[in-house]
């Protein structure tokens, strides 16, 4: 057999330019680097097991991995030969709606021709300086069956830390920190964040299409493997199978994580109409459901007047709606009337009334013709291939009738939203519906302060953020209800308050500023997940600071180095320990390399706007 597969591997590469491997009578190595040389990663076909290895700084970050799918029976990437290897380069950079402004996509790139059992396959490399992406593609075959997913990541750490989430099909389970060997059997719901040899590695999947979404099972030898949750009976196809890319971000520290956009990069980018189109546009919004449940149909013009005092872009009309006495004509009323007051109009819809496609495009056009900009859609199914290629074609039907999109009650995010940039969020997060009174819920004190570093690394969420009504704070500060503002990004910032709430506060200035978008992010040196979140970010010449305590009373000190040079001011909201529905106010003049004292309450925070004197 070693002969036989020495012989063949010979006669298979001969005259292929680019092959740069190392070869044993039994395997070839295929290195692949960053643009800086500062990942690495080693793909093997040693006795015939396709897997991939990653380094950082020459450190291990995964150890032998593998690389797999299963159809018909026969598990592609268990006698796989690598035949050819044809490399490239990638270098572009584009519009973000995030952490900050632009994101840039350079990286190194592989595509590994694969014999396997006489069948022809394909792996594809993708190595940047924030991380590595793999995948598996199979050409189209008449009636082939696709049974399960088999790569997964192999940690070089086998007692590594970790803050996860445990599977919950509409992706609202909290998260939590815990260590490899504690969560074996467990079913994970990605992104997944580890410390490995010092670096913060997350890890995720990417373009998800025409594929099922995947969990992530821990094995006992500490593997951990994508699992098909929702097609466990996989699908057939006669199309080509394109496995979703194996996303390993990689990270020095905080910031380098929370600035990656390894998972947008590696999906395509999107259609020239769409990447210069005017009608899509970030901005924040009001919303009733939180603050009083359904809409009420005489009520609206209200809703718009104070959203239209608050400055916000949006109004999001949630469920209820269409139970009005007249829904279609309120509705038209209202869209008209916004429109006088420079306010856009979102809707609500169940997913179940828009999964036909003739529907869908019925329903979208009846809202584009009403005046509509957007519609958020909730309660999907669980991520089976079909309603994978449900939010494909949502999108691209949204996008021809000009609507944004807020999917509500969705898979996490896997950058798709670069390809179509009309669908600003989704949810995917347990968020502020969790702590609720009206329910009997309420979030786990730490959970806000490790989804930063979780969760929001691989795109927005739409986590309804802010509530200042007191019997709703259930131990909450303002502080901490303000500073979620500044934290949980998406581009369609939909804030579950009540307006009131906001036009009363004491921080009403900076409620009213606050963007939706930002043009940079930095992580502030106290700030671990699990107990302190402490960000900056900036806004044209204006820096916003957010801190989210646990509910460990402790204090911080903030490092303000990353402002240049000049005079500053500073106005701060602090926790009031005798009053959590209160702040602690102050304004004052400051310089460069200051550094600010902030005493925490337990689920606390601290929110300050520092701009040019």
């Amino acid at each position: 057999m070693i002969v036989t597969r020495a012989i063949f591997r010979t006669v298979a590469l001969l005259g292929v330019a680019m092959f740069s491997v190392a070869q044993t009578a039994d395997a070839a190595t295929v290195n692949i680097e960053s643009p800086s040389g500062r990942v690495r990663v080693h793909v093997s076909d040693e006795s015939g097991h396709l897997t991939y290895k990653v380094t950082a700084y020459g450190k291990d970050v995964l150890a032998a991995s593998p690389l797999g799918i299963r159809t018909n029976s026969t598990d592609v990437g268990q006698h796989s030969i690598i035949t050819k290897v044809t490399r490239g380069k990638v270098a572009e950079k584009y519009r973000h709606y995030g952490a900050k402004r632009f994101a840039e996509h350079k990286a190194n790139t592989a595509t590994l021709s694969l014999l396997d059992l006489g069948s022809v396959a394909f792996a594809d490399v993708q190595v940047a300086d924030d991380g590595v992406a793999v995948r598996l593609r199979l050409p189209a075959q008449t009636g082939r069956k696709v049974e399960a997913d088999l790569s997964g990541w192999r940690p070089s750490d086998a007692d590594a830390t970790m803050w996860v989430s445990e599977l919950k099909e509409d992706y609202e389970n909290p998260y939590f920190q815990s260590r490899l060997p504690q969560l074996t059997g467990k079913r994970l719901s990605a992104p997944i964040t580890l410390k490995i040899n010092g670096f913060w590695v997350a890890l995720t999947e990417a373009a998800v299409k025409d594929y099922a979404d995947s969990a992530v099972g821990v094995s006992q030898d500490g593997l951990l493997l994508n699992t098909l949750y929702a097609n466990t009976e996989g699908w057939t196809t006669d199309a080509a199978v394109i496995q979703p890319w194996r996303v390993t971000i990689i990270a020095r520290n905080l910031t380098e994580l929370v600035n990656s956009t390894l998972v947008q990069n590696v999906n395509p980018a999107p259609a020239a109409e769409l990447a210069r189109a005017d009608w899509i546009k970030p901005g924040r919004s009001t919303w009733q459901w939180l603050a009083i449940g359904d809409p009420l149909e005489d009520d609206q013009p209200q809703w718009v007047d104070w959203t239209k005092t608050l400055g916000y872009e949006y109004y999001l009309i949630d469920d209820g709606w269409a139970k009005w006495k007249q829904p279609w004509p309120t509705l038209e009323k209202t869209v008209r009337y916004a429109r006088e007051k420079g306010v856009g109009i979102w809707v609500w819809v169940h997913s179940r009334e828009v999964f036909d496609a003739n529907a869908r495009r019925n329903f979208f056009k009846r809202l584009a013709e009403a005046g509509v900009v957007g519609v958020k859609i909730d309660f999907p199914e669980p991520g089976s291939r079909a309603w994978s290629n449900w939010y494909e074609d949502t999108a691209r039907d949204a996008a021809a009738a000009r609507l944004m999109v807020d999917f509500h009650g969705a898979i996490k995010p896997s950058g798709t939203e670069r390809t179509w940039p009309n669908v600003l969020t989704r949810e995917g997060v347990r968020g502020h519906e969790w702590h609720i009174t009206r329910y009997n819920r309420k979030l786990p004190a730490a959970h806000d302060t490790i989804l930063p570093f979780t969760r929001y690394v691989v795109g927005p969420g739409d986590y309804t953020p802010t509530v200042f009504t007191p019997k709703e704070l259930q131990g909450n500060t303002w502080s901490h209800e303000l500073a979620q503002m500044v934290i949980f990004t998406s581009p369609f910032l939909s804030f579950g308050g009540h307006p009131q709430t906001y036009i009363s506060n004491p921080a009403f200035g900076v409620i009213k500023d606050i963007p939706a978008v930002w043009d940079e992010t930095r992580v502030l040196a106290p700030s671990q997940p699990g107990e302190v979140a402490a960000l900056a970010r900036r806004s044209g010449e204006v820096w916003y600071i957010a801190v989210i305590n646990n509910e460990a009373t402790k204090t911080v000190r903030l490092k303000l180095d990353f402002l240049k040079s000049g005079n500053w001011q500073i106005e701060d909201y602090a926790d009031d320990r005798q009053n959590p529905a209160s702040f602690m106010t102050g304004k004052r003049h400051l310089t460069p390399g200051e550094s600010l004292e902030i005493p925490l309450s337990p689920q606390g925070g601290y929110v300050a706007r520092i701009s040019r004197k």
